[in-house]
């Protein structure tokens, strides 16, 4: 479709106006895409940790804001610089990177450098935003993670968008952009986990279960997570951990320690608690490496022993969504999907998209590991 014919659309908004409220759903309109970006009709959205730690403004964005960052969809029309992406394709939609810093010319888009203005910003890096609520005729900030994906349709930049095989089940897919992609590059990408290896995963949510099963693939023969729920670490045994421990119930580092002869060679902290990252480094052996990937309030510190780390030779690596580049990793993930290798639709619950604030709530208490909001179809938003 040609950009000279493109008109705004009318389009459902999840909208958070105030901080640890309620999500509501209105009607806004969204506008058409610039030369770069294309515009997508979502067909379903993960819900992430993240969007309920911006909720609560732990981890601040200008309000109101549309939030929402694993989407899936269609793609109903392109930019005319857009060269990757064609109308009608499928897609995936993930994190936001500019192209041109240091660290994503050396392939490490998710550590750009604009990283936060470019996800966390509240719209694109020049400030504008492409979503006005159809009450009062005022802008709403969007662009969350480059697209706001509680809505359903959605403006993003090609960089955010990635085709994926209409074999597979599209409205599966979204959480792929994010949660999905941040636990298995973790352990495929960042930390290198190679065969014969021994890993543990501290926190078995969607994250953390989602390097269970990547270990797997990367062939580590001991795969312990951790975690205090006794249904979560049912599931973590079924998807391919030899080990589970209930950190309730005993000392996971002792356990670990227990386990391994020493200490695990990777460990993961998933939880985003400053107490489970001092386990998650206590629990790595000899020139070990703890990846931190859990989402925590801004200024959150933790202590630990320097020498037990420094003699040693522990590594301590921040990592930002798998430190994948998703066009690349986001396909493979499907790949394995398809094969029966990577079997994540066993996290996922769907709910309809006026459910949201019930799926958060579900995600919150355990209740849900994965939720995924189902948009309405066409005909039902006509």
């Amino acid at each position: 479709m040609s950009l000279s014919n493109l008109k705004p659309v009318e389009v459902t908004v999840a909208v958070l106006r105030e901080a640890g409220a309620k999500f509501k759903l209105e009607r806004a309109e969204l506008g058409v895409p610039r030369p770069d970006e294309v515009r997508v009709r979502i067909v379903a959205t993960g819900v992430c940790h993240t969007d309920m730690v911006v909720r609560d403004q732990l981890f601040p964005t200008p309000l109101p804001i549309v939030l929402g960052h694993e989407g899936a969809g269609v793609v109903e029309s392109i930019g005319s610089a857009v060269t990757t992406i064609a109308p009608g394709d499928h897609v995936v939609l993930t994190y936001m990177s500019c192209g041109l810093c240091l660290p994503c010319e050396n392939g490490h888009p998710a550590h750009c450098s604009h990283m936060h203005p470019l996800n966390f910003g509240g719209g694109r890096l020049d400030g504008s935003t492409s979503t006005c609520s159809c009450e009062g005729n005022t802008p709403i900030h969007d662009h969350f993670f480059g697209q706001s994906s509680f809505s359903t349709y959605v403006i993003a930049n090609e960089r955010s968008v990635v085709k994926v095989s209409k074999n597979a089940p599209l409205e599966l897919l979204g959480p792929l952009g994010c949660g999905i992609q941040t636990g298995a590059g973790s352990v495929l990408k960042a930390m290198k986990v190679e065969a014969g290896a021994s890993f543990a995963a501290f926190g078995s949510g969607a994250v953390g279960l989602a390097a269970v099963m990547a270990a797997r693939v990367a062939g580590a023969t001991t795969i312990i997570a951790v975690d205090v729920t006794p249904s979560r670490l049912a599931l973590a045994l079924e998807l391919g951990a030899t080990h589970v421990i209930n950190s309730r119930e005993e000392d996971p580092v002792q356990r670990i320690r227990e386990i391994t002869g020493g200490g695990v060679n990777y460990s993961l902290e998933c939880s985003g608690r400053a107490e489970v990252l001092r386990q998650a480094i206590d629990a790595i052996t000899t020139l070990g490496t703890c990846g931190i990937v859990g989402a925590t309030k801004m200024g959150t510190e933790v202590a630990f022993n320097i020498n037990e780390v420094m003699i040693p030779g522990k590594r301590i690596m921040g990592i930002v969504q798998g430190d994948v580049v998703a066009n690349a990793f986001i396909p493979t993930l499907v790949d394995l999907y398809l094969q029966g290798r990577f079997p994540f639709d066993k996290l996922c619950r769907f709910y309809d998209f006026d459910q949201i604030n019930e799926a958060m709530a579900d995600s919150e208490s355990g209740i849900t590991i994965k939720p995924i909001l189902r948009m309405p179809t066409v005909t039902e938003q006509a």
